[in-house]
């Protein structure tokens, strides 16, 4: 008799197998944009199209091609684990040139990906440890990116505090660190924050990175800060700020947002020692990274062109999406609605709360998937806090993306507006 084959999936499996916010994400943003249905994307972080920068990379690759054995080399070749070389090398020309920073190749180590690299640095830094205790990583403003929640192997693997909530205007607010009650215990592992942060396209100014900073350095543990959207590429940033980097910190980039999400590019800026870390994770993980995305770089890196590309092209660009979008909302919500959009100070989205909201967030996600507008539901970014908690806040909250066509935006804005101001008006 043959016996069918049964097993149970550990804690690990479970947090990987079993679904996630971030999983669901990506399948919607697939499905969308792979032509399933009439499906209005404005949900994931799927970057435009840029024509100008598209034109950048179709360069690039015919100059691969025309170089004798490029293609070869960048398609047929492993790399080190930590990245390629060269290309490391410009990006410390760039930061030493540009922003003054005591580094070399060694304080860089490339991932597949900024997603990868979060996975690497939060399970080296946190979790169980040899004596039996466990630490934890603590997010400083919540909600925070929702890539992050099933990346622990263990469980119980954040400690995530508030956002104050600011109201700015008639229908505008920001969030604040509350700075009160940022104080990390002996089991915190490391501090981490997205800069320009997702969803909500906060930035945190100088001030309170350098406040963060001091914390950290105080209880001798890292600073992480995801620079996917930030300065200085992409640069999707819409308020002037500095990129700090010291051996205590650790920063991470991504050459997605600047329009080469295919490409599985990440960057992690580190001390030499974490940088060695990181490549050993790659080797076991995966061996090595892709080449492409560095290869195609590389060149633009060296010259400094990624700079001018970022801030002449990336920045304004979005920019001007984005204030597209708000006028849009203000169009077609009706006065009476209590919505609040937060001050949009970078990323690719729109993060709207909708007061006192009759219906959840997650109901009026279903409600907008059945006719054809996709936009992820705001449960998804409240992770780390108490069990016990109830701030009904987190279940206010919808993020939009402004990246797709504008004709799909608009419409899609209209389609969300029609919602809305049907649940209040009932």
């Amino acid at each position: 008799m043959i016996r069918r084959m049964s097993w149970e999936l550990s804690t690990f499996g479970k947090n990987l197998c079993e679904g996630s916010g971030i999983g669901e994400l990506m399948d919607d943003l697939g499905e969308a944009l792979a032509g399933g249905g009439d499906v209005k994307m404005l949900g994931g972080g799927q970057p435009a199209h840029v024509p100008e920068v598209d034109a950048v990379w179709r360069k690039r690759m015919e100059e691969i091609m025309a170089e004798p054995g490029g293609l070869e080399k960048m398609l047929g070749n492993y790399d080190v684990p930590a990245g390629n070389e060269a290309f490391r090398m410009a990006l410390a020309d760039l930061f030493r040139k540009e922003f003054g920073w005591e580094v070399t190749h060694g304080n860089f180590a490339v991932t597949m990906g900024g997603q990868t690299a979060f996975f690497f640095l939060f399970n080296a830094l946190a979790g169980k440890f040899a004596d039996g205790s466990r630490k934890k990583i603590l997010l400083p403003l919540l909600p925070e990116y929702i890539g992050y929640a099933n990346q622990s192997v263990g469980a119980d693997f954040f400690e995530a505090i508030p956002a104050r909530i600011e109201k700015t205007g008639p229908h505008e607010f920001k969030y604040r660190v509350d700075f009160d009650a940022v104080d990390p215990g002996d089991d915190i592992a490391a501090i981490c924050v997205s800069r320009p942060t997702n969803p909500s396209g906060n930035v945190l100014t100088d001030g309170e990175i350098e406040k963060l900073r001091e914390i950290a350095r105080a209880k001798g543990i890292p600073l992480i800060v995801d620079n996917a959207y930030g300065a200085p590429f992409p640069n999707v940033i819409f308020s002037e700020v500095t990129p700090v980097w010291d051996e205590e910190m650790i920063l991470t980039l991504s050459l997605s947002k600047i329009g080469l999400p295919g490409t599985r590019t990440g960057i992690v800026v580190a001390s030499k020692e974490v940088c060695r870390q990181v490549s050993s994770m790659t080797s076991i993980v995966g061996l090595a990274n892709a080449n492409v995305g560095q290869e195609i770089l590389r060149p633009l890196v060296a010259s400094g062109e990624i700079l001018r590309l970022s801030k002449e092209v990336v920045k304004p660009f979005y920019e001007k999406r984005s204030k597209m979008a708000q006028e849009w909302f203000a169009r077609e919500l009706d006065d009476s609605v209590p919505y609040f959009i937060h001050r949009s100070e970078g990323a690719l989205f729109l993060w709207l709360w909708f007061e006192d909201f009759p219906i959840t967030a997650r109901e009026l996600y279903e409600r907008l998937k059945k006719r054809g507008v996709l936009v992820v539901p705001s449960e998804y970014f409240f992770f780390g806090l108490p069990h016990d908690t109830d701030w009904k806040h987190t279940r206010e909250c919808i993020r939009v993306s402004y990246t797709m066509d504008a004709e799909t935006v608009e419409y899609g804005i209209k389609v969300i507006a029609d919602e809305v101001n049907g649940v209040y008006a009932r």
